[in-house]
Formats: structure tokens, C-alpha cells, sequence
């Protein structure tokens, strides 16, 4: 608005626009003001005339915006594209639980090494009151279900096919890890799969959706999984 000077020298606004703010919705997101999950308003507004504080002609639409409701900034909406630290972390352990599966399923669950790996990779990941026997009883329910299709050619898969349940776990949290973060799960399935001895070719076809699924170059996953070592 166009300030002038009253009799007591303030300013006064006689003329400008003005915005009247309506809610549209709300939510939570990652407030990068705050630097960590806030509940936010989604708004739209109205752009209004305005003499002397009075709105009279519109002057069109304002926003969408998304408005932090505890320090008031507002941001794009595409702001909410960014992952809530809840959110991020409930990716990052079934990520990490889905890969640990994968990697038994193809490899068996013999090997008692191969299961406490696998155990101490789900349990740092978040998944504190996993055990071996649970794990042992997950993969024989991937392993004994006919109706998915053949993922590995090999008798050691017993046919289960995680190809589709890999892709959904990890797809979604793909574009929010740096490069290092994607290649953490990666490894931390190879040492599963090396800890009872080399890999074998189903468990080295999994560790190969499981990085394709991370958007990792194949030859990027093939120097990878041969520098790792074993636990």
C-alpha cells in the first residue's frame, strides 16, 4: 500500500492490496524453517484492492501456499514433497527389512551367520524386537506362496518372488537418500548374503533389483558387492 505521514508523523497505508487467507487443508510436513516435522495449513487467497484498509475491487488469486502452524512461514506446495522425519525413518527400516528378507529367501536360512546378520541389520534399522525365528518364519511364508511369480530360476529361492516388494520399498525412498545412504542397503544386504560364504547366483540376482530399485548403476552395484567383505 501507498504510505503517507498522519498529524503525529506514522505512517499511514491509504491505498494498496491486500490478501484475505482462506484454509483449504492441513497436515503434516517437514518445515524447513523449524528443521523438523510441523503441522502445516495449505491456503488460498484473495488479492484485493484496498483504500484505507477497506478491500473493495479484486485484483485475482493468491497461492496455494503451505503456512507453518508454528512459525507462521509459508512455503511452495511443493514443499510437501519433502518426507516428514516420521515418515523417512518408517521408509528406511522397512527398506532395510525388505532387503534382509530378499536376501534370505535367495540364499536360505540355514546358515545360522546368515540369520544373525540378518538380524543385526533389522534391528539397527528400527525393528528392535525382531529374532531369527521370526525372520525364519517370514521367509517360509514368502517361500511357500504359490501365487507369486518366479522371481529366481533356482532351487534355493523356493520360487518366491520379491522383485515386486523390493521395488516397492525402495522406490519411494530412492530420491530422498544421497548416494552413500543408497549404497548403505545395498551393502548391508551383501553382508548378509556373504556371511555364510560367497554369493550365489540367486542372492547376487537380488542384490541386482535391490539396486536397480535404488536407481545404482549396474556396474556401479557390480563394483560394490565385489569390494564388500564379509562380517
Amino acid at each position: 500500500m501507498l504510505p503517507v505521514r498522519g498529524g503525529d508523523g506514522r505512517k499511514l497505508r491509504v491505498w494498496g492490496t491486500r490478501t484475505t487467507w482462506s484454509t483449504v487443508g492441513d497436515g503434516e510436513f517437514f518445515c524447513p524453517a523449524c528443521g523438523g516435522d510441523r503441522n502445516y495449513r495449505r491456503r488460498t487467497g484473495r488479492r484485493r484492492f484496498a483504500v484505507l484498509g477497506v478491500p473493495l475491487l479484486p485484483r485475482g488469486l493468491a497461492g496455494p501456499v503451505v503456512e507453518c502452524h508454528a512459525c507462521r512461514e509459508r512455503f511452495d506446495t511443493d514443499v510437501l514433497d519433502h518426507l516428514t522425519t516420521t515418515r523417512f525413518t518408517a521408509l528406511l527400516r522397512d527398506a532395510v527389512h525388505t532387503v534382509a528378507l530378499a536376501v534370505l529367501a535367495a540364499g536360505g536360512t540355514a546358515s545360522r551367520s546368515t540369520l544373525e546378520a540378518a538380524v543385526c541389520a533389522v534391528r539397527a534399522a528400527g525393528f528392535q524386537d525382531c529374532g531369527e525365528e521370526q525372520l525364519e518364519s517370514l521367509v517360509d511364508a514368502l517361500c511357500s506362496d504359490e501365487g507369486r511369480l518366479g522371481l529366481y530360476d533356482v532351487p534355493e529361492c523356493c520360487g518366491a518372488a520379491l522383485s515386486i516388494e523390493l521395488h516397492e520399498a525402495l522406490e519411494p525412498l530412492a530420491p530422498h537418500l544421497a548416494a552413500p545412504g543408497r549404497e548403505s542397503i545395498l551393502l548391508q544386504g551383501a553382508r548378509i548374503a556373504l556371511a555364510d560364504g560367497p554369493y550365489i547366483p540367486a542372492e547376487r540376482e537380488v542384490l541386482a533389483t535391490v539396486g536397480a530399485a535404488l536407481r545404482i548403476d549396474a556396474d556401479e552395484v557390480a563394483r560394490l558387492l565385489s569390494a564388500v567383505r564379509a562380517p
